[in-house]
């Protein structure tokens, strides 16, 4: 009998599918408390009055996709090691879903008060960890469609991060409205797994020690040769390695002691506007709406008097998820120090500050990697991460140092196209995050269906007035396009009185397609020319795809093939001072695009030079 015991034990200590929490993850469960709820939230509104039973039916529904959402975790004894996620074998689907109707009067202040009451309250640890409420009532709010419905999602940070958000939300939406008259799949049957021993957890941990007794040491050193060899590689290449003190973080009203209760507002700005922002400017979508969030920062702070002379430090979560890797709901997530700029007062010149800044943190994290990133989050021991966190907290630690940054500005790219709910259209999505003491702001832009929002999470100590921070957001991004918008028809100005020496080029090559309509023919395609003159690029679109070719002065963003090349080289061609092949070999000449139109283009390049 003993014999089959220890035999049972065993194999449940061997047992694969018991999965453990990652470091990353546990440092979320970690940092939990009373006043610290760590779940992530969203705030979807879906219009045409959709049920709550064809709401219920349709997670029911669903469940088998998402098996977190019916497990729970199960800590090891003595809280040797961290937790592991086990079947709920008393999983109630009723138990995480609520139902309630906003009171009135039903406006926005009411709908985020609501919202920020709900979210404000901690999800059971004991019970998977999630909760969705259904908010009724929304008839008479404007700018919703009469009929909506809100719904209140919290998933505890330990279970996803932003990216698996995303995923999370096309399981349960659909991308097309036919599905309302499909009927609603029958939910399968849940067979929960048997929780194992607390003993069999005990040997689990014990024999992970005993077969890697050198993990902790080993993944420290791999993780500082990571860095070792990044900062060799900087003195090799004459770079000046980063400089901590230069690099000093103020102290600022959004790094002091949390209230348990949560402020949130929100800004909708049209995603077509910021991506016409970061062309006209060169820069990335995040620089454009880190910029938008510094400005507003900034114009709070001096209504409030409380702007320090230093640029304030962002905290830009980057995710680390290796390209092709499968969509699991788990952290993978890093961390990338960012100065916002915002002691400088002029947009376009913070703006170029932040891409400079922002382009020293990617090329750090690049350097040592994803993988190493990812390692780094194992090394913290189990018990003394659970210990810091409650003791910083407890005896205000954050008011004996300056804070690592101030606020965490995050940007998670979703779905371009609607999402429909048993028929039912979204027609917004908010993300609502978790603040925690000392860091008592955090700024959270998801793009959904041609719009950004961009919503503010914080607390009723740090700002208790979350919505007016919302308008200044919408004030900064309207006074970020204006001077953008003045300064890109000044550069077009500036670009229309360039002269191109290759202008006879091209006045040439239209008169040869018009004169060869068979070339058009037999090189069927688009194909883009890209011309370079005192560092400004011009581009020219070719159409090889009706029954006349058409040249025009464009840029073509679906061309199949295109070639670069600088305006004086291009004129040397044309006047037969190079060779073709001369120039592409010598690299003063590039084609790009799939191999088959690369060829095209070289044969009509090739039949013109040699008419």
């Amino acid at each position: 009998m003993a014999k089959k015991v220890i035999k049972d034990l065993l194999e449940d200590a061997l047992d694969s599918s018991i999965k453990q929490i990652s470091g990353q993850d546990a440092a979320f469960l970690y940092a939990e408390s009373a006043l610290n709820p760590m779940h992530i939230g969203t705030l979807i509104i879906v219009e045409d009055s959709l049920k709550f039973d064809d709401f219920k039916e349709t997670i029911a529904s669903k469940l088998h996709l998402m098996p977190k959402f019916r497990q729970r975790l199960l800590n090891v004894p003595f809280d040797l090691d961290y937790p592991y996620w086990v079947d709920d074998p008393n999983f109630e689907l009723d138990l995480h879903l609520n139902r309630i109707k906003l009171p009135d009067p039903a406006d926005w202040k009411t709908l985020r008060d609501t919202t920020a009451t709900v979210f404000s309250a901690s999800l059971d640890l004991r019970r998977p960890l999630w909760s969705i409420t259904f908010i009724e009532g929304l008839d008479t709010i404007s700018q919703i469609p009469k009929g909506s419905v809100a719904i209140l999602t919290k998933v505890h940070h330990v279970m996803i991060d932003g990216a698996s958000g995303v995923g999370l939300m096309g399981m349960l939406f659909d991308k097309n409205k036919e599905n309302s008259t499909k009927p609603i799949p029958k939910p399968k049957p849940f067979e929960p797994e048997p929780l194992p021993e607390e003993l069999s957890l005990l040997l689990k941990s014990s024999y992970k020690f005993f077969k890697d007794p050198l993990k902790l040491p080993k993944l420290i050193g791999e993780a500082a040769v990571s860095v070792m060899q990044q900062k060799a590689k900087k003195a090799v290449v004459g770079n000046k390695p980063f400089d901590k003190k230069s690099f000093s973080v103020p102290k600022t009203i959004f790094n002091g002691s949390i209230s348990p209760k949560r402020t949130w507002g929100t800004a909708i700005l049209s995603f077509d506007r910021i991506n016409m922002l970061r062309k006209i400017m060169g820069v990335t979508i995040n620089d454009v709406i880190v910029n938008i969030c510094a400005g507003a920062i900034r114009r709070y702070l001096i209504e409030k008097d409380q702007l320090p002379s230093l640029p304030l430090v962002a905290n830009v979560p980057i995710s680390i998820r290796v390209k092709g890797e499968k969509q699991n709901f788990d952290n993978k997530i890093s961390n990338m120090l960012v100065q916002i700029g915002t002691h400088i007062e002029d947009p376009i010149e913070r703006l170029e500050y932040i891409q400079e800044q922002t382009e020293m943190g990617k090329s750090r994290h690049k350097a040592v990697g994803a993988k190493s990133l990812m390692k780094m989050a194992e090394i913290v021991p189990f018990g003394l991460a659970n210990l810091a966190s409650g003791i910083y907290s407890k005896y205000n630690i954050k008011e004996l140092h300056r804070p690592p940054f101030n606020v965490t500005i995050t940007n998670v790219p979703g779905p371009q196209t609607a999402l429909y709910l048993k028929g039912h259209k979204t027609v917004g999505v908010f993300g609502l995050t978790p603040v925690v003491d000392g860091f008592g702001l955090i700024i959270a832009a998801f793009s959904y269906n041609g719009t950004v929002s961009i919503t503010t999470t914080s607390d009723a100590n740090t700002m208790p007035d979350a919505d007016k921070f919302s308008r200044l957001i919408r004030e900064e991004a309207n006074a970020l396009e204006k001077v953008i918008l003045k300064k890109g028809k000044q550069k077009e100005k500036e670009i229309a009185k360039v002269t191109l020496a290759s202008s006879a080029f091209f006045s040439a090559f239209k008169r040869f397609i018009k004169s060869n309509a068979e070339i058009v023919k037999k090189h069927k395609g688009l194909y883009q020319f890209e011309v370079t003159s005192k560092n400004e690029s011009h581009f020219w679109s070719l159409d090889f795809t009706q029954k006349e070719g058409i040249l025009k002065k464009k840029k073509e963003r679906k061309a199949k093939a295109s070639f670069s090349i600088d305006d004086t080289n291009l004129i040397a061609l044309h006047q037969q001072k190079f060779l073709l092949q001369e120039l592409v070999i010598q690299g003063r000449m590039k084609f790009e695009g799939d191999k088959k139109h690369q060829d095209k283009l070289i044969s009509i390049l090739s039949e013109f030079l040699n008419r």
